[in-house]
């Protein structure tokens, strides 16, 4: 095998920032990335994988022009993983993929268990943020251009006025705050949030959202129920 050679990836796909953040940082260091890998859990409360707006997860496949593998799983915890183990399964034998992409952080019972997995099939897996500044990680995202917003929230000192409004400066100063009174995890990673990304560097269309709800169950607690969204030209930067 050449020295300079880059395996051929797939990416555990949950249409958050993590996943994608991870994504781009693989491609900008020169990896093929052949496939996005999509377990669609009937169960909200997975261990392991993102529920909000998952359906989503085809037109962001789209917006890429990366194809989309999508495998479903009744959610149950540690049985869940056969069925992420037959879509890595079914990534190398349909795109020939040699490794893995995570976008896990700190969360060490994701991490495990896909390298678990992964070994099992002869594979590498490449977590390219993990251990990052979770403050670093927010203000990195808005400088590298992603558009993203919350999809759900489930933590003390978070309302629904966070779901459905694109994250800025000035959100992520929130969360700083919030951080610094009640020590929310500032990049969600304990399930304080998750996200939609609507644009990033790795689209050739952004991501209109038509039509949604946001579905509460209690004061700390909803999700955005994104019902209609589309492909939209991206507005070019007029040059000076």
């Amino acid at each position: 095998m050449e020295k300079n050679y880059k395996p051929k990836l797939g990416v555990l796909f949950s249409s958050g920032k993590d996943c994608h953040f991870a994504m781009y940082k693989m491609q900008d260091a020169g990896y093929p990335i052949k496939c996005l890998i999509t377990v669609k859990s009937k169960n909200p409360d997975s261990y392991m994988f993102h529920t909000p707006n998952i359906n989503m997860a085809s037109l962001q496949s789209q917006a890429m022009g990366i194809p989309l593998l999508e495998q479903e799983t009744a959610g149950e915890k540690e049985v869940e993983l056969d069925d992420l183990k037959k879509a890595i399964v079914k990534a190398k034998k349909e795109y020939g993929i040699e490794g893995v992409v995570t976008g896990a952080l700190y969360s060490t019972y994701q991490k495990e268990r896909i390298e678990n997995i992964c070994s099992e099939l002869g594979m590498h897996v490449y977590s390219p943020l993990w251990h990052m500044n979770q403050e670093e990680e927010m203000h990195k995202l808005l400088e590298e251009k992603f558009h993203f917003l919350f999809s759900s929230i489930a933590a003390y000192g978070l309302s629904n006025k966070w779901l459905g409004k694109e994250i800025t400066k000035n959100e992520i100063e929130e969360l700083v705050k919030l951080n610094g009174k009640i020590g929310l995890n500032i990049a969600g990673e304990g399930g304080e949030f998750e996200s939609f990304v609507l644009d990033c560097p790795l689209y050739s269309k952004r991501i209109e959202i038509k039509k949604s709800t946001i579905i509460d169950s209690d004061e700390y607690t909803a999700r955005l129920n994104i019902e209609d969204a589309i492909l939209v030209q991206k507005e070019r930067v007029q040059r000076e």
